[in-house]
């Protein structure tokens, strides 16, 4: 035989061994990796923990603690028409206006308001098209629930509606930081201009 032909035939020979071999009937797996991901350390949400005295795993955070990215409570504007009025009259954007700013509110408004406002703010989102809900009123042509048309809303009176909520629009302090929030603030002014 040639010597090409033997060196194909032990080749050959050699990965029909290791395929066998490794396809026998082993009772070990083999090396895991990332054995953490099967087995995980830290308890889920719902499971029973024995480190908390009510053995819960889900804990209520300690009284008086901010979660990291979060301003404490604004106790300064509480969640009353008054505190509404005030934010109107005191509040204002610290935010620069630029370009960067804008598109980040944008993007936000995109993710977190245009499902009930609309891609425009005119009030025709897609949960309103689906005439399950009532549209909120349109940036630039409405009226607010709370007196006053909509194109005159302040800094301080959007970012208090944001955090709170009003009628059916749920409070969104906890999803959105208050940077965030300023940030859409800008933003629906920008949409308030063009209607």
């Amino acid at each position: 035989m040639n010597r090409l032909r033997l060196s194909g035939i032990a080749a050959i020979a050699i990965a029909t061994t290791v395929l066998f071999a490794a396809c026998g009937g082993k009772q070990s797996p083999g090396w895991e990796f990332a054995r953490n991901m099967y087995d995980p350390i830290a308890y889920n949400p719902d499971q029973p923990n024995k480190n908390f005295i009510d053995g819960k795993t889900a804990q209520l955070p300690p009284a008086n603690t901010v979660p990291v990215g979060f301003d404490k409570p604004e106790e300064a504007y509480p969640n009353t028409l008054e505190g509404y009025q005030a934010a109107g009259s005191n509040l204002s954007n610290p935010l620069p206006v630029n370009t960067q700013t804008l598109e980040e509110g944008k993007s936000l408004y995109l993710n977190m308001c245009s499902q009930c406002h609309g891609l425009t703010g005119k009030g025709d989102g897609a949960i309103v098209k689906m005439q399950k809900f009532p549209a909120p009123p349109a940036y630039g042509t409405g009226t607010s629930s709370r007196g006053g048309a909509m194109k005159d809303l302040t800094d301080g009176k959007i970012y208090h509606t944001i955090t709170y909520g009003v009628n059916l629009m749920g409070a969104h302090r906890n999803q959105i930081t208050p940077t965030e929030r300023w940030k859409i603030v800008m933003y629906v002014h920008e949409l308030q201009k063009l209607q």
